[in-house]
C-alpha cells in the first residue's frame, strides 16, 4: 500500500479481473482520500461495475491488492460491511413492502442507522411512504435504492448508475443529498453516464476504457489537458455567420481583433466540455473517428 494509505478511504493497486477470455479490469489503481466524491466514468463494459463490485467484496479479484476503510473487502467482516453503502443498478427491494416498512427493515441492519423518516424525506419520498414498492414508478423505486443505500449512515458510498430513471427535479434533489453527505465526511463513489452529473459532484474522477484509467483528475484539469481545441465564432461584416476551431483561442481573437480593428461582432469562444473529453479519451468522439 501506499505511504499516504492511512488517509485514504479507498486504496487500490494492480486491480485485475477477468471472466473467462474477457478481460474486465487490466491493472487498475484508484486512491480516493476520505470524504472525497470521486467519479468513475465510462462506457458499458468498461469495467466500472466490476471494479464497485470488488470495492465492495461482492466480487473476487484475479489480482492486486485492495483496502477499503482499512480493510481488504474480500475478508471484510459484518462490522466492515455495516460501515459500507451501496446502491446498485438493479433494484433489492421486495415488492409486498411499503417504502416505510422497507427503510425501517433495512435500518435494522446497521448498528447506528440514520432515522428512516429523515432518510424517506431525503430522497423525496414522503408523499409515497404508505405506497407499496410495486405501485411505484421506476424512478421512485430508483429513489428508494438510494434510500436503502444511506440509511445505515456508511463511511462510504458506493453508487453504481443511482440516478438512472429520475426526472430532472429527482436528479437535483439527489445531488443535493451527495453534497450533504459530503459535507458531513461521506467518501462517495460514483459511476455514471451523465456527465453534467460528474462535473456538479464529484471532486476527482477517473475516465475508464477497456479495464483500463485513461485519465485521472479533477474535471477542470481534466478539461484544460485534454479538451485542446476550442470553437471561436464571429458574424462577419455582411452578416455571414463563421467559426473557427483552433487549439489556440486567444492567438485567434488578437488576430480578430486586428481585422475588425477592435470589438468582434458576435464574438463566442466555446472551449471543450467534459463531455467532449470524456468521448475523446474513449475513442467515441466524431472528431477522432475523422
Amino acid at each position: 500500500m501506499t505511504a499516504q494509505g492511512y488517509e485514504l478511504a479507498v486504496d487500490v493497486r494492480g486491480l485485475r479481473k477477468r471472466y473467462g477470455g474477457l478481460t474486465a479490469v487490466d491493472g487498475i489503481d484508484l486512491g480516493i482520500r476520505r470524504g472525497e466524491v470521486f467519479g468513475l466514468l465510462g462506457p458499458n463494459g468498461a469495467g466500472k461495475s466490476t471494479t464497485v463490485e470488488i470495492l465492495q467484496g461482492n466480487r473476487d479479484r484475479d489480482a492486486g491488492e485492495v483496502t477499503v476503510l482499512g480493510s481488504d473487502p474480500a475478508t471484510g467482516t459484518r462490522a466492515w460491511r455495516s460501515r459500507v453503502g451501496i446502491v446498485w443498478q438493479d433494484e433489492s427491494a421486495p415488492p409486498e413492502l411499503t417504502v416505510r416498512e422497507t427503510v425501517r427493515h433495512f435500518a435494522r441492519y446497521y448498528p447506528r442507522p440514520r432515522d428512516p423518516e429523515e432518510v424517506i424525506g431525503l430522497v423525496g419520498l414522503e408523499t409515497k411512504a404508505d405506497s407499496r414498492i410495486k405501485a411505484l414508478s421506476g424512478g421512485q423505486r430508483r429513489r428508494l435504492d438510494v434510500a436503502l443505500g444511506v440509511i445505515g449512515g456508511p463511511e462510504l458510498l458506493l453508487l453504481d448508475e443511482p440516478t438512472t430513471g429520475f426526472d430532472p427535479a429527482a436528479r437535483r434533489r439527489f445531488w443535493s443529498l451527495i453534497r450533504a453527505l459530503a459535507d458531513e465526511g461521506t467518501t462517495i463513489v460514483l459511476t455514471t453516464h451523465y456527465l453534467e452529473e460528474a462535473e456538479a459532484l464529484v471532486h476527482r474522477l477517473a475516465v475508464v476504457a477497456k479495464g483500463r484509467i485513461v485519465a485521472e483528475g479533477e474535471p477542470g484539469a481534466l478539461r484544460e489537458r485534454y479538451g485542446t481545441v476550442a470553437t471561436v465564432a464571429w458574424t462577419e461584416p455582411d452578416g455571414s455567420p463563421r467559426a473557427l476551431r483552433t487549439g489556440t483561442p486567444t492567438r485567434a481573437v488578437a488576430d480578430l481583433m486586428g481585422r475588425f480593428g477592435g470589438e468582434i461582432p458576435g464574438l463566442t469562444v466555446t472551449r471543450p466540455t467534459l463531455e467532449d473529453v470524456y468521448l475523446r479519451l474513449t475513442g467515441q468522439s466524431q472528431e477522432d473517428a475523422r
